[in-house]
């Protein structure tokens, strides 16, 4: 079996250097440019590193007429980016917002996310990204917790935010991104586009320190927790994702994908890293995503795959009534990608599909190619260069066999600095738990298992249910299915399947016991078999299994 090389052998020598200009120079980053083209990017690089605000600074000097951004609202460039995100950064400054604070971010796909991460990257100071899907309990548990010296939401928030506490016990400032459609927002509210309208468009001077970014972990079992991560140290990172994932610099990413989670955030820094133009909708259809990567020519899709499954649901000619033959990447992360969807969406919209397994706290582990899941169909793939992905029992003995089940840990430059509420994950060797258990077959391809906490001990065998839902997965009857343990007298713990059926299909819970029993051992058999119109998921496509669980 093949392994990653070690961290170690990879952050050092002539090799490293030459991996990483040879990865930017395939997708394009470097290239010819004028001499004060190339001192304006350097200065851009030098004054802010490797951020948000290097990156459309840079882009600024580079670019300054390409198109950045195409939402709800209309386009801009580069150059008005740059301008824009000047202007509410000195007035973001002039409310009283200093380097080393926290700004928190509840906004939508657009150009005000976009442009208010740009801004708070200008002043070094840290961005707290926060899911949309919040309740006031949950967005008062994390800005009690985190802080923030001021809230930029969209309007259809300003609920929510209201009553929320600042710093001092006093209301939380805030400042709105105005939705047209939920007409106004009142007269004393503090809008987005009118400090930008009077806001100095001048450059921005660079802060002492970088600022730091928050991205709140999914909640899938409670309140979300804080995962702080500084900004990379250089393009190392970019590279890394490049080897294994053929982005490509000046092309167009319809983002799907929340962008206040790592996933959709990821694809946005390789945005202004690769110089695309970023094609938003506020809200997610498959109608919408298609139309417009259709009308924009878009080539990459990022998406988590609850969203996939949702556009292969559409009916065969809603698909071939549109032209989607400039799309070369549909990147998938944030929840399991079942085997089947995958062949299945390769069936129907080509080889074309690419699957990152990692979590908000280790960045990334292992990406697989259409290639790797076309031969294991469910494989998380193979770890791009600079990572380190090993295997652990429970004795924190490394696992090297095929096959052999252990708790997944990784090591990468991307890694958390630990969680804002405090404690971290497990290290062993000086890798991060990834909170998955998992194996590698016999060509080095990881497969995860399952949570190390869904495991389940039942008459004293352990069952992880990841197997078992991608068996219940495979009938041609069931849309999409969660498996979970429960307890049970005389067993300890039994699985339970909640099952979600396609449109007018029928299908006996006895059939899927039966199906389940003939391909794995019987003490993997779900007891019980729940069906429901719908599985309740978070923002980013999990299931809410603590919600299915029995009170």
């Amino acid at each position: 079996m093949t392994r990653p090389e070690p961290l170690e052998k990879l952050r050092t020598g002539a090799g490293d250097a030459a991996f990483l200009v040879r990865q930017l120079a395939a997708a394009g980053v470097v290239g010819p440019m004028a001499p004060r083209t190339v001192a304006r990017v350097l200065k851009g690089l030098r004054d802010f590193g490797p951020t948000p605000a290097a990156g459309y600074t840079m882009n600024a000097a580079r670019r300054p007429g390409t198109t950045a951004i195409i939402d709800d609202f209309g386009s801009l460039t580069f150059g008005e980016v740059h301008e824009r995100s000047n202007a509410l950064a000195h007035e973001l400054r002039a409310m009283g917002v200093r380097e080393g604070d926290a700004l928190a971010i509840m906004c939508r796909n657009h150009r005000g996310f976009v442009e208010t991460i740009v801004a708070a990257s200008k002043l070094g100071v840290h961005q707290l990204l926060l899911n949309t899907m919040f309740s006031g309990p949950q967005l008062r548990d994390v800005l009690a917790r985190e802080r923030p010296a001021v809230v930029v939401h969209d309007q259809e928030f300003a609920g929510l935010v209201a009553d929320q506490a600042g710093r001092d016990g006093g209301p939380l400032p805030h400042v709105v991104w105005a939705d047209p459609e939920l007409g106004s927002p009142g007269p004393d509210a503090v809008l987005a586009e009118d400090l930008i309208a009077r806001g100095d468009r001048r450059p921005v001077a660079p802060p002492e320190q970088m600022g730091r970014m928050v991205i709140l972990t999914s909640g899938t079992t409670g309140t979300p927790k804080g995962a702080a991560r500084q900004q990379p140290k250089g393009l190392a990172p970019a590279a890394q994702i490049l080897s294994r994932m053929p982005l490509r610099s000046e092309e167009r990413t319809m983002l799907a994908a929340p962008m206040f989670h790592s996933w959709g955030y990821l694809h946005f820094t390789m945005g202004f890293a690769l110089g695309s133009t970023l094609v938003m909708r506020r809200r997610f259809t498959p109608e919408a995503v298609l139309d417009a990567i259709e009308e924009h020519r878009c080539q990459v899709l990022p998406v988590v795959p609850v969203m996939l499954q949702r556009i292969l649901e559409l009916p065969d000619e809603a698909l071939a009534a549109r032209d989607l033959s400039s799309l070369r990447i549909i990147a998938l992360s944030g929840a399991a990608l079942p085997g089947e969807l995958a062949i299945r969406a390769m069936d129907r919209l080509g080889d074309v599909l690419y699957n990152l397994y990692g979590s908000t706290e280790v960045g990334w582990a292992t990406i697989a190619t259409p290639a790797d899941l076309r031969a294991a169909p469910g494989t998380a793939g193979k770890a791009p260069r600079g990572t380190d992905v090993r295997i652990y029992d429970e004795h924190e003995r490394e696992l090297t066999g095929p096959g052999e089940v252990g708790r997944i840990f990784v090591g990468n430059d991307m890694r958390f600095d630990g969680y804002t509420g405090g404690g971290g994950k497990d290290v062993i060797d000086g890798l991060l738990s990834s909170g998955d258990v998992g194996h590698f077959d016999a060509d080095g391809r990881l497969f995860v298992d399952g949570r190390d906490d869904d495991m389940i001990v039942s008459g004293g065998e352990n069952v992880f249910p990841r197997e078992v839902e991608d068996l219940i997965a495979d009938l041609p009857e069931v849309r999409e299915v969660t498996v979970f343990g429960v307890p049970d007298e005389r067993w300890g713990q039994v699985l339970r399947a909640v099952v979600v059926l396609d449109d007018g299909a029928e299908l006996p819970a006895s059939r899927i016991k039966d199906h389940v029993r003939e391909n794995l051992a019987g003490f993997k058999v779900p007891r019980d078999v729940e069906f429901l119109d719908e599985l309740p998921r978070n923002a980013t496509g999990k299931v809410l299994k603590r919600e299915l669980r029995p009170a």
